[in-house]
């Protein structure tokens, strides 16, 4: 959810806090590094649009201009292919690249804290005005009141999300 992205569509209330993050390949420099200023000097990437292209531009500030992806897809071939030393994506998306192979030898380095002292969150999309947007935030509310919404977070992600934070 950004405030650009809610100009053109509405989003439901947040579900999930989220953080940016650095994947790498094992056993390479850039899995050294421990704070942001230790990776100006790498070569990072990203997928165009996202708030992970914006928070290496806008945060990291490298040394050299990052290189964008159209794709995803594009973004990991780009590492595999050791063009780029690094990736800058979303936390729950960084341990699904490198869980399921998708970034061969591939390591979670760390998180990034948040920028600006704002905390980036998940939201579902909806076409602009679309009713059941106030639905689905009376069922998240109901969730997050009951704990239920507490409870999968600590079952499938904060379990599973090991990343030191690189401040």
């Amino acid at each position: 959810v950004t405030e650009e992205r809610d100009r053109a569509v509405d989003f439901s209330d947040a579900y999930y806090n989220v953080n940016q993050a650095l994947v790498g390949l094992a056993d390479t420099p850039i899995t050294e590094v421990t704070s942001v200023a230790d990776l100006k000097e790498f070569q990072l990437g990203a997928q165009v649009g996202t708030t992970s292209l914006q928070y290496i531009q806008d945060t990291i500030q490298p040394a050299q201009e990052p290189r964008v992806y159209d794709t995803s897809n594009d973004v990991v071939a780009a590492l595999n292919g050791e063009q780029i030393d690094g990736i800058v994506v979303d936390l729950p998306t960084a341990f699904f690249l490198v869980g399921s192979g998708e970034v061969e030898n591939g390591a979670v380095v760390g998180q990034f804290p948040s920028a600006g002292g704002e905390q980036e969150h998940f939201g579902m999309l909806f076409e602009e005005g679309n009713p059941l947007r106030d639905c689905v935030n009376e069922a998240l509310a109901t969730l997050k009141d009951d704990g239920t919404l507490d409870e999968i977070q600590e079952q499938w992600l904060s379990e599973n999300t090991d990343a030191p934070v690189l401040e």
